[in-house]
């Protein structure tokens, strides 16, 4: 698979952009067990262009987890070819418009997946962003607004008409947020329509090696983007990657293993921010890791682990938790 001249390889496995999430550091440490392609967390484009710092730091990259793609969000078409401009110049592989994050903040505001409700400025942004930079440009969007307009087939057709380089497609509409189960279907149709040449990149609920390969066997994608499956688990990418080159599950990683990945994560983000800050940030990773599930009476335990604000005191918690105790 390619992205504009960008070689991919075959059934890629890419890392969503997730606020608050895909730092640089877990970016890097997702390249290191396997992601084909990472993407940064979403830059405003209004904050891009007026240059806040927060936001300017968002496009820090670096030559070791490239391919890398910078995502920018915002609904007016100025600001959007501004930011894009910018994002350019701190020479990303790929510039991707986000038309997808649900959330109030943004989709209430007509950005990101609110986009849907006003397809013809979606199309213009697109237009615009493609014609003011060099790098290609992708878009990462949703089926539709609502279960009553689901257009993505339509509308995949008219996003290629501007330009893009490739599509990423969630399987759910802007008001399932989250929620219910995503729906593959209408991402195969789209990658099934012959007047479809770009490449079409699945996402929603991936979360184990075997809903991958059925994701590339069945819907025909060209590339599967983990998001939330990989929160506090970035060994999925080396799971999924052998169990596509083996048919087989990856079972040499030990509970061991992935508490030390979890504890490299953890001073990663402390070296980052600080300690307080850098703990306050990776409790998201350590809340949704599926690694804790099954222990029996972890109530408490996890409890202490999301409040102290302490490395010595959070490794100390680390080493109570024994493999033993795993119900797998």
């Amino acid at each position: 698979m390619k992205i504009g001249n960008i070689e991919l390889g075959d059934r890629p496995i890419f890392l969503a952009p997730m606020e608050d999430v895909t730092d640089p550091a877990f970016r890097l440490m997702c390249k290191k067990f396997g992601a084909d392609m990472v993407y940064t967390e979403f830059i405003s484009s209004d904050a891009l262009i007026r240059l806040v710092n927060k936001t300017t730091q968002k496009l820090s990259i670096c030559d070791e987890e490239r391919p890398v793609a910078i995502q920018i969000y915002g609904r007016e078409t100025d600001a959007m070819v501004g930011a894009a401009q910018i994002a350019e110049a701190a020479c990303p592989d790929i510039l991707d418009i986000n038309f997808g994050c649900p959330v109030k903040k943004v989709a209430g505001k007509g950005a990101g997946s609110g986009m849907l409700q006003n397809v013809p400025k979606m199309l213009e942004i697109t237009r615009a962003v493609v014609e003011s930079v060099k790098v290609p440009v992708t878009v990462k969007t949703r089926l539709g607004w609502d279960a009553n307009s689901k257009i993505i087939v339509d509308l995949a057709e008219r996003l290629q008409d501007c330009g893009i380089a490739a599509l990423t497609i969630h399987g759910r509409t802007r008001a399932q947020m989250y929620t219910g189960e995503a729906d593959w279907t209408l991402i195969g149709d789209v990658k099934n329509n012959p007047r479809m040449h770009i490449p079409i990149i699945g996402n929603g609920d991936v979360t184990t090696p075997q809903r991958a390969k059925e994701c590339f066997d069945k819907y025909g994608v060209d590339a599967v983007m983990i998001g939330r499956g990989s929160i506090g688990r970035p060994w999925i990418f080396k799971e999924i990657k052998h169990y596509l080159e083996t048919g087989e599950e990856l079972t040499s990683l030990s509970f061991e293993w992935k508490m030390q990945v979890l504890r490299e994560e953890v001073l990663n983000s402390v070296e980052r921010l600080d300690e307080r800050r850098g703990i306050v940030h990776i409790r998201r990773h350590l809340a949704a890791t599926p690694l804790f599930k099954g222990i029996p009476n972890f109530r408490e335990t996890r409890i202490a682990m999301l409040r102290t604000e302490s490395v010595k005191e959070l490794f100390e918690i680390f080493e109570t938790i024994k493999p033993a105790e795993v119900s797998e």
